[in-house]
């Protein structure tokens, strides 16, 4: 959502406020002392063509909480020459933790007009419109007007965040997406993906599947997520046995609040913000295409998690991007010759990418520690995923990552209880694994 927790949101009639200067003299910074000083550290990383480009520029950040504020604040700190700044919520307490600029002389004030009023004492030469509004499809002409060459989606709220991301793609505006930065803390899992892609994250995994189910979307939105697991939930600030939604004042906005880490959404605002300009200044960069592999801990039932159940930092390695499909049309070849139909498998692309890469972590159930590579690319065409109980379908808590050999064996086993007998304790470390693919499969 565009703001906090709901029992903060206050919500002020529509206002705009508008500066001088702007995008057009912007783009002659280099013709001014002050502004070509200030400047210079980013002519030197462009050069002043695509600097240039930028100062003339036009971007739209919806949602100004702890990722909106910093994407606009190096947005604008790196001579952005037109910035709307669109959130209908105010500056709170509790929101200081992790907002770019707020102090507390600004609490109550709307996080638009904060941020226009700090941003003109920074660079008073850009054109900073503060829009203290709600996005909705109703807003979209009036709040996407002017043909802005970039929208930034800093929104928590699925609603709102999808109905800007289709008025994006419908429009023709280039469009980049950020997910949950609440409840993480893992600097080494931030990454760029297709929203094809975004399965990892539950916020961006509910976008993907609006998005897709609503307006056909299914692909061409750049999604900035972390791959952590959630560390907390939601939290209920209320008074205790009262209704949640007696402290609703927006419909369909939570009433809960999730717990934030400050660093987490300033690190991830300041990397849209270096998408983004890259992109305006014509030298985009291409997100490898990496995933991370974590540590298997002696006695833990599931891959990567610490002895206080918090994801660990993992070293890099690299897979191809057609090994998912290989996966994925490896189990339908053994669904079929070993079912005689591939109709039992319940799983796409993006869940067979989620299982090897996320669930399974590239690695057999079977082995005991991954393989010490050290960063080095992994082979994974020795795998292949199989049921793990052979009596219900191929879904994605119910499929396990073998080596071919171990798959065979493991198919020509007469249930599944025979193995339980035979070895508890690996199949305790496969059933912990598998609820967790549930959970993120939800």
């Amino acid at each position: 959502m565009q703001g906090d927790g709901l029992h903060e949101v206050w919500h002020p009639p529509h206002h705009h406020q508008h500066h001088t200067g702007g995008a057009a003299g912007m783009a002659n910074f280099h013709e001014d002392d002050v502004l070509a000083e200030q400047l210079t550290r980013n002519v030197q990383f462009f050069g002043l063509e695509a600097q240039q480009q930028i100062a003339k520029a036009f971007v739209v950040v919806v949602g100004l909480g702890g990722v909106g504020s910093h994407a606009a604040h190096l947005l604008l700190r790196s001579g952005v020459g037109r910035l709307r700044l669109i959130d209908f919520d105010q500056v709170t307490l509790s929101s200081l933790n992790r907002h770019c600029l707020a102090t507390r002389a600004d609490v109550g004030t709307p996080k638009a007009t904060c941020l226009a009023q700090h941003f003109k004492t920074i660079l008073p030469e850009a054109d900073v419109e503060s829009c203290v509004e709600m996005f909705t499809p109703n807003k979209e002409e009036e709040l996407l007007a002017g043909n802005p060459a970039f929208v930034l989606d800093a929104i928590d709220n699925i609603d709102t965040k999808v109905a800007l991301l289709a008025a994006c793609k419908r429009r023709g505006i280039p469009v980049l997406c950020v997910a949950g930065a609440g409840a993480k803390a893992d600097p080494t899992r931030v990454r760029f993906v297709d929203v094809a892609e975004s399965a990892e994250d539950p916020l961006a995994r509910a976008v993907r599947q609006r998005l897709r189910k609503q307006h056909g979307i299914e692909t061409g939105i750049p999604v900035l997520l972390s791959t952590e697991r959630p560390r907390c939930g939601l939290i209920f600030g209320g008074e205790e046995g009262s209704n949640p939604l007696d402290y609703q004042i927006v419909p369909n906005f939570r009433v809960r609040t999730i717990p934030v880490l400050g660093t987490t959404p300033a690190i991830f605002g300041l990397a849209a913000a270096a998408y983004i300009l890259c992109q305006l200044a014509d030298a985009p960069f291409t997100p490898e295409p990496i995933f991370r592999v974590e540590v298997r801990f002696p006695g833990v039932g599931f891959p990567g998690v610490d002895s206080l159940g918090w994801d660990s930092p993992e070293p890099i390695f690299h897979v191809e991007p057609k090994a998912y499909q290989t996966l994925l049309d490896r189990l339908f070849s053994r669904e079929e010759d070993r079912f005689g139909t591939g109709e039992g498998v319940q799983i796409d692309l993006s869940d067979a990418t989620l299982l090897l890469r996320d669930i399974w972590r590239g690695t057999s159930a079977r082995a005991s520690m991954p393989p010490a590579d050290k960063g080095l690319t992994r082979n994974v065409t020795n795998l292949t995923l199989t049921r793990w109980d052979a009596t219900k379908p191929a879904t994605i808590d119910n499929l396990v990552l073998l080596t071919l050999q171990e798959a065979e064996e493991h198919e020509r086993l007469g249930s599944l209880d025979d193995l339980r007998d035979l070895d508890p304790s690996f199949c305790k470390k496969v059933d912990e694994v598998l609820r967790r693919a549930a959970e993120l499969a939800n």
